[in-house]
């Protein structure tokens, strides 16, 4: 699995344009945002809690599940995939080596988003980091496999642009960072919960700074409570991403 996961790496390293931007997003991120109002407003109380929160859901969402789309969808047309079936490799294990590179970057750039509000501008110690490590491990997973169950749908890399907006547009535009949920008429705020980005947000802005779903700030003790709603949400995604994966992904391309 390990060694599918380098070769994708080397893979990735030669395109210099993705790496600049996987390295330099967090750091220009932090640089232009650092004083939006609009931001603090709606995302988190301070701007490091803001801009990590912000950094760590598109990564999730644009670095795991589009690369991962538009990789698994070029192995295929390759017939990549088809040959390391025939080898030792499960399909667990080459579908996780594809995954690994994409959730790498995701989780290095939240990393670096975090680095640099600590050094940039103001960024307290986290209320309670065991959710900030389960949003990021629990939305990784989900996306990847809803990554990989999208190829489905993909016959081609340039109509992966295509098939993945509906998992990239409707998930980003509800999932808190860009207006209060509560703004949404009744019914329609519960509604966007379900969502796989929204939980995400949910528990980033709980384990960071304390802020409940309804605008309340919570100690560490207090976090445990609101937290279990977004954690059994994402668990239903991975399940229902496991059970579409295992029964839609293809290893070959439709002839």
């Amino acid at each position: 699995m390990m060694s599918l996961a380098w070769s994708e790496a080397l893979l990735l390293r030669r395109n210099p344009l993705a790496v600049l931007v996987a390295i330099g997003l967090p750091i220009f991120v932090v640089l232009g945002l650092q004083s939006s109002a609009e931001l603090m407003a709606v995302v988190g109380p301070d701007p490091g809690t803001a801009i990590l929160t912000m950094i760590a859901a598109v990564s999730l969402n644009l670095f795991v599940y589009y690369n991962l789309v538009s990789s698994l969808v070029a192995r295929r047309e390759e017939l990549v995939l088809k040959r390391l079936r025939t080898g030792e490799a499960t399909d667990l294990q080459i579908l996780a080596g594809a995954a690994i590179p994409a959730v790498v970057i995701a989780w290095g750039q939240a990393v670096l988003a975090a680095i640099a509000s600590a050094l940039l501008v103001e960024m307290p110690l986290p209320v309670n980091l065991l959710l900030v490590v389960l949003a990021l491990l629990l939305g990784a997973a989900v996306f990847a496999l809803l990554a990989a169950a999208t190829t489905a749908l993909t016959r081609s890399v340039e109509m992966a642009q295509l098939t993945t907006m509906p998992f990239l547009i409707i998930p980003l535009n509800f999932s808190g960072l860009y207006f209060p949920l509560s703004e949404l008429p009744e019914g329609l705020d519960q509604l966007a919960r379900l969502l796989p980005l929204t939980p995400v947000v949910e528990l980033l802005r709980l384990g960071l700074s304390g802020t409940t779903p309804d605008g309340s700030t919570v100690s560490l003790a207090g976090s445990f409570a609101p937290a279990v709603q977004p954690v059994l949400v994402l668990l239903a995604w991975v399940i229902v991403g496991g059970l579409a994966t295992r029964r839609w992904f293809r290893w070959e391309p439709r002839r």
